[in-house]
């Protein structure tokens, strides 16, 4: 007699949520569906959006003027944002890999910043980096030249990464050398801007990248000497990182790399041979 009039909402079941979890992933991180790529795209033309605006609020004129119709509209897209990361940790099934994977932490610092401006005003222009997300572009127009051509640069940084880590190595404790050379011999000069170790060091860096600011420069004979064989050394040591990655580049781009942008739910692993039924690091069954 007494029963409510208002509609009962009972829990889904284990099997219901799976599906609604696996449907929201085929949208979200898939691309290969029209609901998909119409999602992909219009998160694409969002981020631009939101980029632009966090760039048209740094200019003093425009934001004077429209400061309260672009705070609103940055509140509005950095709520989607959150509403899509969450969504994203909800519908994976290793949540925390996804979390810390790649694309994972960029999608989190994309709307991180924006939050953090409420406490410290400054922090929300890095909300810039959300044009990171636009990394994804190449995966979800199905641009299988341009998939296979990042995916021979992965392969050649992995493959170089040790050999780069040895000559940064060696490349820190040349600098920390020229470095305190350098400041033994012009720290007594009065007109020399040797007036410390690490500040002759930042010299040292600068100079054999190089880049040569111009702001410290040695006024001794000696320390002119020894410049110029820090520049002419930093010539020869900037080939040395740019022909270990070429190496191992042509040697990816010489290997049979799948075209396969297939994305584990599991795991998170894209990178599958083309056709592949399960994924190939935890076995679980791709596209279901």
């Amino acid at each position: 007699m007494f029963k409510s009039q208002f509609p009962t909402f009972r829990r889904m079941s284990k099997d219901e949520e799976n599906k609604l979890k696996q449907k929201i992933f085929d949208v979200i991180f898939e691309a290969n569906t029209p609901y998909g790529k119409l999602f992909d795209i219009t998160l694409l033309f969002l981020i631009m959006v939101s980029v632009g605006l966090v760039m048209l609020e740094s200019v003093p004129a425009i934001n004077a003027r429209y400061h309260s119709t672009l705070v609103t509209l940055e509140w509005t897209l950095t709520s989607l944002f959150t509403i899509e990361y969450l969504l994203r940790v909800y519908c994976v099934k290793n949540r925390w890999r996804y979390i810390f994977s790649f694309y994972g932490i960029i999608d989190l610092l994309s709307i991180l910043p924006f939050y953090l401006g409420l406490f410290f005003p400054s922090s929300k222009y890095l909300s810039s980096i959300r044009i990171l997300r636009l990394l994804r572009i190449f995966r979800i127009f199905n641009l299988t030249q341009f998939t296979h051509g990042r995916n021979v640069l992965v392969i050649g940084l992995k493959e170089s990464k040790d050999k780069i880590i040895v000559f940064l190595s060696y490349v820190i404790l040349i600098v920390v050398v020229i470095g305190s050379i350098m400041f033994m011999v012009e720290h007594d000069h009065p007109e020399s801007g040797f007036t410390s170790i690490p500040i002759s060091i930042y010299w040292a860096i600068v100079t054999l990248t190089t880049v040569g600011y111009g702001d410290i420069s040695p006024v001794t004979g000696l320390g002119q000497f020894l410049a110029s064989l820090v520049m002419i050394i930093g010539y020869g040591i900037i080939a040395v990182p740019t022909g270990i990655v070429t190496m191992e580049m042509n040697k990816a781009s010489k290997l049979d790399i799948p075209k396969n942008t297939e994305k584990c739910r599991n795991c998170g692993d894209d990178y599958h041979l083309d056709g592949s039924i399960y994924c190939k690091t935890c076995g679980h069954k791709l596209n279901e």
